[in-house]
C-alpha cells in the first residue's frame, strides 16, 4: 500500500500538470483514499466526499484512471463526485459542509430498509468543517445512534488559510504535548503483538475515557454523542488500515479525527497550498507553474474588485470587506495585507457571512460582502430576512456570476438575477465591463438607499487599461450603446460584450441592429425600455443567466404589463438568448456559451435570422 500511494501521488501530479485541476488538496487524501478502499466493500458501503476536489485519488482508484486525463475539460470526467458518473460515487459534492448529513440520511435509510451491516463513511475536512450545516448534522447525528462513520480530515486549510475557533480548537487536540505523550507511551507499551490485541483494545477505551481530562477540557465531539479517535496520522497508510478495521465493527456515531498535510508529496504544494490548490498546468519535476506569455492583458473582474475597494476604503473609513473563506479567490486577500482590521475571513459560512454584514450595516459601517453567486444560493433567507426586510445597505458581489467553466453545475453563478429579482428593496445590477465594476462599487458605497448586489463574471474583464476614474451612476438607469434601425439587442453585464461584438459584424454586412446595456435588472430603466418598444420591432435579449425568471423575463413583465394596460402600447417581437432549463456540465466558458446559444456567432445567426424575416 505504501508503493501504490507512491505511484498514486506521483500519478496525480503527472497527469495534472498538464490537465489542471485540484492538485494539492487530492494529494492529501491519498493514503486516506486507499485506506478506505482497501476496507470497506464499496460500493455497498458508502462514501461521501466532502467539497469533492479532494476525491481525485477515489476516482483513480475506482475505474476511472484512463479518464483521468479527461478530468474537468469538455465531455470529460468531472472534478467532483457525481452519482451519475459512478456507483462509487455516492453522493454529490461541489460545495461544502454537506457530507454529514447526507451520510446520515443513508445511515437511516440502510436501517429503516433493515440493512445492519451497511457502512456510511463522511469525509469532511479542507475546511468544511467550519461550515454550518456540518455543525447542524453532527448535532443531529450525536443522538442519532446511526451507524456513521465521520473522518475528520484535518489539514489546517480550506482554500486558503482555515479560520475560527473550530481551527483553533483541532490545533490544540492535535499539539497537546500531554494527551500525545501520554498515547505514544501507551502504543508504545502493548504495541506489535497479535497476542496484546485485546490488551490493546482495553487501553484504546482507556485513551477515550482520558480524552476530556488530558485535553483539560470537554471534547466537543464527545459532547455531542460521537464516540471520538486521533489524531491519527493521515499518511500513515497501514497505521489508517489498522484503525479503520477496529472503527468498522463499532456501532452508532464515530469521528476518526486524521492529520493531513495538503500538497503531500509535492514540495513547492506543501509549501504553498493556496497556490497549488489549483496551480493550472506546471512542470511535473521541478513544480514550477507554466504561465503564458500573453502580453498585456485586462486585469480578472476579481482583481478590478481587489484594487478597487482598497481606493474607495482608503477614502471611506466605514468600508469594510467580508468573505466566506476565499479571500484569495475574490481578490480581498489585497485588502487583508493592507487593511487587515477591516477584513473579516469568516470561513465557509455563506449564511453568518450575510448576516454579519447586516450586523455591521445596522451600526452605520458599509459591509462589501463578497461571496461567489452559486455560494450566495446557501444564504438566500439571510438576504431576505436579514437584509432586504431591513432595507440595511449591504453591498453583495457576486462573484463568478454566469458560467464558470471547468468547475461545472455546481459553481456555475446561472441563477443569482432570477432569485434576487423577486426580493423588495433589493437593487441588482451587472457591470459591463471594469470601468462599469468600480462605477458601480463607487456608487454602492456612496448610498442606495438600501441593499444593492452587483454580479461579474470570473475571469478577464474586457481593458488593459482599468483604473479608470470613478463616478456615480443613477440607479436603474441603463444606456444607449447605438441607435440602430428595426431591430435592437438589449444586454446585461459583461455579455454585452459579445453582444456587442455581434452588432459589428452585422454593421460590417449592412444591417443596423441598435445596442443598450440596461446596466440594472431590478429596477429596470423603464424609460429606455418605453424608448426601445417605440422605435424597434423586434428585440433581442442577451443574458448570462437562466432563462426561467431572470431579465428577459423581467423585460416580458414589464412589457406586457404596459399592454394590458394599454392596447395601444407596441410590444416589440422579442427573442430571448442566455441559459436554458438545464445544469450546465463543465466545459470551456465559450463551448458552454455556444452550447447555450448566446455567443457572438448565435447572436449574429438569430439578428442575421430576424432581419431575412423582416
Amino acid at each position: 500500500m505504501p508503493e501504490l500511494a507512491l505511484e498514486l501521488r506521483h500519478f496525480i501530479v503527472d497527469t495534472l500538470a498538464t490537465h489542471p485541476g485540484h492538485l494539492a488538496s487530492s494529494l492529501g487524501t491519498v493514503e486516506l483514499a486507499i485506506a478506505l478502499h482497501y476496507v470497506f466493500n464499496t460500493p455497498d458501503d458508502k462514501i461521501i466526499w466532502d467539497v469533492g476536489h479532494q476525491a481525485y485519488p477515489h476516482k483513480i482508484l475506482t475505474g476511472r484512471r484512463e479518464q483521468f486525463s479527461t478530468i474537468r475539460t469538455y465531455g470529460g470526467i468531472s472534478g467532483f463526485p457525481r452519482m451519475d458518473e459512478s456507483p462509487y460515487d455516492a453522493f454529490g459534492t461541489g460545495h461544502s459542509s454537506t457530507s454529514v448529513s447526507a451520510a446520515l440520511g443513508m445511515a437511516m435509510a440502510s436501517e429503516l430498509q433493515g440493512n445492519t451491516t451497511r457502512q456510511h463513511i463522511a469525509v469532511i475536512g479542507d475546511g468544511s468543517m467550519t461550515g454550518g450545516e456540518a455543525f447542524e448534522a453532527l448535532n443531529n447525528a450525536g443522538v442519532s445512534k446511526a451507524n456513521i462513520l465521520v473522518i475528520l480530515n484535518d489539514n489546517g486549510i480550506s482554500i486558503d488559510k482555515a479560520v475560527g475557533g473550530l481551527s483553533r480548537y483541532l490545533v490544540k487536540i492535535t499539539a497537546s504535548p500531554k494527551y500525545n505523550r501520554f498515547k505514544e507511551r501507551v502504543w508504545r507499551k502493548v504495541g506489535g503483538d497479535e497476542k496484546e490485541t485485546k490488551s490493546k483494545n482495553f487501553f484504546s477505551k482507556t485513551l477515550s475515557s482520558m480524552k476530556s481530562m488530558l485535553l483539560e477540557g470537554s471534547n466537543l465531539f464527545e459532547s455531542l454523542g460521537f464516540r471520538y479517535f486521533g489524531p491519527v496520522d493521515g499518511h500513515d497508510v497501514n497505521h489508517l488500515v489498522e484503525v479503520l478495521s477496529q472503527l468498522k465493527d463499532l456501532k452508532g456515531p464515530r469521528l476518526l479525527h486524521i492529520v493531513t498535510k495538503k500538497g503531500k508529496g509535492m514540495e513547492r504544494a506543501e509549501r504553498n497550498p493556496v497556490v497549488y490548490h489549483a496551480p493550472g498546468q506546471f512542470d511535473a519535476e521541478t513544480g514550477e507553474q507554466i504561465k503564458k506569455n500573453e502580453g498585456v492583458q485586462p486585469l480578472k473582474y476579481q482583481e478590478v474588485f481587489g484594487h478597487t475597494i482598497i481606493e474607495l476604503a482608503e477614502q471611506n473609513p466605514r468600508i469594510v470587506g467580508i468573505t466566506p473563506a476565499m479571500p484569495t479567490g475574490c481578490s480581498l486577500n489585497m485588502m487583508m495585507e493592507t487593511m487587515p482590521d477591516r477584513v473579516f475571513d469568516v470561513g465557509i459560512a455563506e449564511q453568518h457571512a450575510v448576516t454579519f454584514a447586516a450586523g455591521l450595516a445596522a451600526q452605520g459601517m458599509v459591509p462589501f460582502c463578497n461571496i461567489y453567486s452559486s455560494f450566495m444560493q446557501r444564504a438566500y433567507d439571510q438576504v431576505i430576512h436579514d437584509v432586504a426586510l431591513q432595507k440595511l445597505p449591504v453591498i453583495l458581489c457576486l462573484d463568478r456570476a454566469g458560467l464558470v467553466g471547468d468547475d461545472g453545475a455546481t459553481h456555475h453563478g446561472t441563477f443569482d438575477m432570477a432569485y434576487l429579482r423577486p426580493i423588495p428593496n433589493m437593487i441588482v445590477c451587472a457591470p459591463m465591463d471594469e470601468h462599469e465594476l468600480r462605477n458601480m462599487m463607487f456608487t454602492a458605497q456612496e448610498g442606495v438607499g438600501g441593499p444593492i448586489a452587483i454580479r461579474y463574471p470570473r475571469g478577464a474583464s474586457v481593458h488593459p487599461d482599468w483604473q479608470s476614474p470613478m463616478q456615480s451612476i443613477p440607479v436603474g438607469k441603463g444606456r444607449c450603446l447605438h441607435e440602430g434601425q428595426r431591430v435592437a439587442l438589449l444586454t446585461i453585464g459583461h455579455v454585452g460584450n459579445a453582444a456587442a461584438a455581434a452588432a459589428e459584424q452585422l454593421r460590417g454586412n449592412g444591417y443596423d441592429p441598435g445596442l443598450y446595456d440596461m446596466r440594472f435588472v431590478k429596477p429596470l430603466d423603464e424609460a429606455l425600455l418605453d424608448e426601445v418598444a417605440r422605435r424597434y420591432s423586434h428585440v433581442v435579449i442577451v443574458e448570462d443567466g437562466c432563462l426561467e425568471g431572470g431579465f428577459g423575463s423581467a423585460v416580458l413583465e414589464y412589457w406586457q404589463q404596459r399592454k394590458s394596460a394599454d392596447p395601444s402600447y407596441p410590444v416589440p417581437a422579442m427573442e430571448r438568448l442566455g441559459i436554458p432549463d438545464a445544469f450546465i456540465q463543465h466545459g470551456p466558458v465559450p463551448q458552454l456559451q455556444h452550447d447555450c446559444g448566446f455567443d457572438t456567432p448565435s447572436i449574429v445567426a438569430c439578428l442575421e435570422k430576424i432581419y431575412h424575416s423582416l
